[in-house]
């Protein structure tokens, strides 16, 4: 019956012994005296449950079982080559894999196009793949580890952080409305008007805000799309709340007002450990440290 696994070692004294004269130089190959060169083969055939020397040929000359393994074991050792050259390329960056959670509009048009393309030009063997989710989404991948790095909104004591971006909470109406004619328009008059929620990435925080202040906002509608929004407000329908970073240029019919009191909003990357970040991750969070 078969033992133990045989070690790395005893394999390569069968690699040697295929070509060796003598079971001695086998060893001596390997840097093995030969009474540890004895050792290991009498060991690697306890392991295997078979001989693998036929003991009444001249010179050196494997069993059938011997043979048999033989090319399985030149596999073996050209698979763990493999496997050190493409650790090594990851570890160097020629190779690996990043996946990002983006949150929302801000981070996918403003803030990681111009990280990535820093990224993509260092080490363009790298694969980077990014996902769109909300705050709550984004902070749930990195728990599960679907991501390595993802943007949130700060602050977030479980994760590693570092900030990216500030900006503030504003409020959307139609430019025709009662509330326009003012530069500033409080939560609670908000509260007072249908009310559209956000689902993209800020709609979390914008719940948060009107809780800490406890206002209940009559929500209608609940819309991920930040131009779905917009031309309800124009149309009427309703009023909303963004972040200033995600606000267009121009969107007929919709005029922008800041929040009193004033909610700024904090936005950053965010990991488990930075400590553990793979090559490629640790690469890009150093990127933005460096320039932050």
């Amino acid at each position: 019956m078969p033992g133990d696994l045989p070690t790395l070692k005893q394999l390569r004294l069968l690699l040697e012994l295929d070509k060796a004269d003598g079971i001695a130089g086998a060893g001596h190959a390997l840097g093995m005296s030969p009474s540890a060169t004895s050792h290991a083969l009498k060991a690697l055939e306890t392991n295997l449950g078979a001989p693998i020397i036929d003991r009444n040929a001249p010179g050196v000359e494997l069993t059938y079982a011997g043979r048999l393994i033989l090319p399985h074991v030149r596999d073996m050792f050209a698979s763990l080559k493999l496997i050190q050259t493409m650790a090594h390329a990851e570890a160097r960056l020629e190779t690996g894999v990043l996946r990002l959670g983006s949150l929302g509009i801000t981070a996918s048009l403003k803030l990681l196009p111009p990280i990535l393309d820093v990224f993509r030009k260092r080490y363009p063997g790298v694969e980077v793949f990014v996902i769109e989710r909300t705050d709550l989404n984004i902070e749930q991948a990195l728990v599960d580890r679907k991501i390595e790095i993802g943007i949130i909104i700060l602050p977030n004591e479980r994760f590693d952080t570092q900030v990216l971006a500030t900006d503030e909470l504003v409020a959307v109406l139609p430019a025709k409305h009662e509330l326009a004619a003012a530069q500033t328009v409080s939560l609670r008059d908000l509260a007072r008007y249908p009310f559209i929620l956000t689902q993209a990435g800020s709609g979390g925080f914008v719940s948060k805000t009107f809780a800490r202040a406890g206002i209940e906002p009559r929500v209608t509608h609940e819309l991920s799309q930040l131009t779905s929004i917009f031309e309800f407000v124009a149309r009427g329908q309703g009023v909303s709340v963004i972040a200033s970073s995600a606000m267009p240029e121009k969107f007929e019919g919709i005029v922008f007002r800041s929040l009193k009191p004033r909610t700024i909003r904090r936005v950053g990357l965010a990991c488990l450990n930075e400590k553990r970040l793979s090559p490629a991750a640790a690469a890009l969070w150093k990127q933005v440290r460096r320039n932050s």
